[in-house]
């Protein structure tokens, strides 16, 4: 038995990658395609990191049990699962909603969440090359103490998350032309990012090349991380995941960031699977969602996953489910007279994508195939929009019904 490493990039969208049509901004990820399988239909069940880790990590979605603040202990963490299998299991991130203080620290026997380190406002969290070294560390540490158990690794990269200032040598490498100092990325992020204003396409674009020039900054750090994985022995023994929580808007949809909109650019995700044994390239056209990716962690362990978890293991890929896909989030950016913060849902299905809006009881309908950017909404005109709103209906607020 092998191990197993997960490594999720924030609000890495699938269209900046090479191996999805994304140019050349991610060489080195790009490189190892002949050992992967990468999934061109995967979609995360939420659109900011609250809505998208309870998929990732615990197998189910966000609305579950209710607008939880915290993790639930109802939520069954897959290190939970393999620490009682006998897995050793180890997590390095620093994103302060998956710290243990949000609940996410439950059955790691290494937990580095860098909550009490200080951090610079223009990056606010530990980068990718320190997060590597602290994985590095405890590698050489875990085969010092003689370690021969399989280990589960998850590593969580910030780096491409606004606020975009990224250092020179990579927005160098995406437009030179772009001289703005640290300070005045800064006060893009600020002035136009944070009040979400495309009112002036050339920030927006800015924006955009900035956060281009990160994605080229984070494809080094993993082609550190596998070099490190190679130096102490165990990459030849690793199944890696790699994938997201979300992506990113530049405007598609009038906006920026990542806000409680359920529109491609934020929910159609990258997702790829990095295995030393295979020789050859494999694109899965397959709808899969990442409440997949801990049902299929637990099968490379060979480890019965709980009842709990919702999604079901990629593999075998012949075995997989053809099925609707869904996602779920709070509007983050509105509230009622109340102040209570309304829910949004989707499903999908084949190429029909239907989006439900509570804040107005308003409906949107979306054939992907025909439409991918998701601009004309054929909801009134659909012959099959009832129906789909049927597959809707019943989890808008499901947790009060329980």
């Amino acid at each position: 038995m092998g191990n197993v490493i997960l490594l999720t990039i924030d609000t890495l969208r699938r269209d900046v990658l090479g191996c999805y049509g994304g140019g050349s901004l991610t060489p080195f990820i790009d490189s190892i395609q002949t050992r992967c399988i990468r999934f061109d239909r995967a979609y995360s069940p939420g659109p900011y990191t609250r809505a998208a880790f309870p998929g990732l990590l615990t197998s189910s979605h966000y609305l579950e049990f209710g607008k939880e603040k915290k993790l639930g202990k109802t939520r069954v963490l897959i290190s939970e699962v393999l620490k009682k299998g006998g897995i050793v299991t180890a997590a390095f991130h620093s994103n302060p909603y998956l710290t243990e203080y949000m609940g996410w620290k439950r059955g790691w026997d290494i937990f580095y969440d860098s909550m009490q380190e200080k951090v610079d406002p223009k990056v606010p969290y530990i980068k990718a090359d320190r997060i590597n070294r602290k994985v590095n560390a405890w590698l050489s540490s875990y085969a010092g103490i003689g370690g021969n158990k399989p280990f589960f690794l998850w590593l969580h990269y910030m780096d491409v998350h606004e606020p975009y200032v990224p250092p020179r040598k990579y927005i160098d490498l995406i437009d030179p032309s772009i001289t703005l100092s640290e300070e005045e990325m800064f006060q893009l992020f600020k002035e136009v990012l944070l009040k979400r204003d495309v009112s002036d396409p050339g920030k927006v674009e800015v924006l955009r090349k900035l956060y281009r020039a990160h994605v080229r900054e984070i494809d080094d750090a993993v082609r550190e991380l596998f070099g490190g994985l190679e130096e102490s022995g165990v990459l030849k023994d690793s199944v890696i995941i790699l994938t997201t929580d979300h992506g990113d808007e530049f405007g598609e949809h009038g906006g920026l960031s990542h806000d409680g909109k359920l529109y491609d650019e934020l929910v159609h995700v990258p997702l790829i699977l990095y295995d030393p044994a295979r020789e050859r390239n494999e694109a899965c056209r397959t709808l899969v969602s990442t409440l997949d990716v801990s049902p299929t962690i637990a099968h490379l362990f060979g480890v019965e996953p709980p009842q709990a978890f919702e999604g079901r293991s990629l593999l075998p890929l012949e075995s997989y489910p053809v099925k609707g896909v869904f996602g779920e989030a709070v509007d983050k950016h509105g509230s009622d007279e109340k102040g209570e913060e309304k829910e949004v849902h989707y499903y999908l299905e084949g190429h029909l994508k239907i989006i439900y809006h509570e804040r107005d009881n308003s409906w949107e309908l979306y054939d992907l195939k025909a439409d991918p950017k998701e601009s004309k909404n054929i909801v009134t005109s659909s012959p099959v929009a009832e129906a789909l709103r049927d597959k809707i209906r019943p989890r808008v607020r499901r947790y009060e019904r329980q």
